[in-house]
């Protein structure tokens, strides 16, 4: 029997078929499905039985389907012992229960089902993976397998959603020993989602996945996610890795939670990333890993734009464009006198709507709102709460500007202290 048209099956209702010869005779039962990968992937390989000689391989191309519902072999069939070599991917070793990613939906999801599709091929019949099934469907199928009949089952099982992504989206990531699943990201894709997305996805997946993205990642992209995972997470993520690789990390990080990361790792290993970093970047790590965690120093950035009091709106503007940090995190400029003695604050929006001479220091704030660099965090805190701040100087005891204090650092301390 041939088919004429393309017909759908679950893998779940599959796995278990009794396989029989030409005569009717019991050859053994569906154990896997082994699908191909590179250039043939999603195309079925082969079907893996259960003999009583043990697990065997046979052609897609040498089986067909019977009315009864049974696969029969045909008579030139020719059942393989595996070797172990094979470039196969086994759809319920390798993918069913795996955790992939759902790119649109920004979420983490298992794999409960796969969907297959029977087409004719050459006049005998082909089989190919058409979806990864991750919604209640699949679960239902798998839930009730040999409850419920398999044909009253499939009926039922319709009834509920069905969430599915394309196998031209799934690939593998390659995790020793483990094989694991996840969905094709292309870099651009993964570099635009938003770092908390990101950050997201990466809690929730199992270690080995988790590990195994992060190290695709490139060092601007890890660094942005780095620091929106849960600080226990973060050592975790970067135990794998080469000080060198973590290094060239954590350059990217503003340079407090750099220092905020560090400070979590033994001596011995902090420093070995350290010797790693550029000399300009390992200093201002180095600067506030001195101070207190809990002090307002202990919770700045070093990243912010100053220029001298005198400048002009068009000073500001070019220090601007060539400050290097997170251009979303400034939200004002500072103004500083000699020795770096902080003498104002001007808000960005006012410097936007200012004609380019205009003299900087008559747009400042005409009160400083600082905290001192060893002010306790909870009073920082106050200090955001009362004056309504994007963004807080720290000061040194002569009034030097030493960095600055923003709205997600006090934010990510008031949540972990919940």
């Amino acid at each position: 029997m041939h088919i004429k048209h393309t017909t759908h099956a679950s893998l779940t209702l599959l796995l278990g078929t009794l396989i029989t010869d030409r005569q009717g005779r019991v050859q053994g039962r569906l154990k896997d499905v082994a699908v191909a990968t590179g250039p043939a992937a999603g195309n079925v390989a082969g079907l893996l039985l259960k003999t009583r000689e043990g697990a065997r391989l046979v052609a897609v191309k040498d089986v067909l389907q019977t009315p009864a519902g049974t696969l029969e072999l045909r008579e030139d069939a020719v059942l393989q012992p595996l070797r172990g070599d094979e470039n196969l991917l086994l759809l319920q070793r390798d993918v069913v229960d795996q955790q992939i990613i759902d790119v649109h939906g920004r979420k983490v999801v298992r794999v409960n089902d796969v969907d297959l599709q029977w087409f004719p091929q050459d006049g005998r019949e082909g089989l190919r993976v058409s979806e990864v099934a991750v919604g209640l469907r699949g679960a239902i199928r798998r839930l009730f397998k040999g409850v419920v009949p398999r044909h009253a089952l499939e009926g039922f099982a319709m009834h509920f959603h069905a969430s599915v992504i394309p196998w031209e989206f799934v690939d593998l990531i390659e995790v020793d020993p483990a094989r694991r699943v996840k969905l094709k990201i292309e870099h651009e894709r993964l570099a635009s989602m938003h770092p908390s997305d990101l950050a997201d996805i990466l809690e929730d997946l199992a270690p080995a996945e988790r590990e195994a993205i992060f190290e695709s990642l490139d060092e601007e992209v890890a660094a942005e996610a780095l620091e929106e995972v849960d600080p226990r997470l973060q050592k975790s993520l970067i135990e794998s890795l080469d000080s060198g690789r973590v290094a060239d990390i954590v350059e990217e990080m503003d340079p407090g939670a750099a220092a905020d990361l560090l400070a979590e790792l033994s001596d011995e290993r902090s420093e070995a990333i350290l010797e790693e970093m550029q000399p300009e970047e390992r200093q201002e790590v180095e600067d506030l890993l001195e101070f207190r965690e809990d002090s307002a120093a202990g919770r700045m950035t070093t990243d912010y734009v100053q220029v001298p009091s005198g400048a002009s709106v068009g000073d500001a503007v070019r220090a601007l464009r060539e400050f290097d940090g997170d251009p979303e995190s400034v939200t004002e400029i500072y103004l500083t006198g000699n020795n770096d003695v902080l003498e104002g604050v001007v808000p960005l929006g006012r410097l936007i709507l200012a004609l380019g001479e205009t003299r900087v220091a008559v747009l400042a704030e005409p009160r400083i709102i600082s905290s001192h660099a060893e002010a306790h965090q909870d009073d920082v805190a106050e200090l955001f709460d009362k004056y309504n701040l994007h963004a807080l100087p720290v000061v040194d005891s002569a009034n030097r500007l030493v960095g600055v204090v923003q709205a997600d650092h006090v934010i990510a301390f008031l949540r972990a202290k919940q």
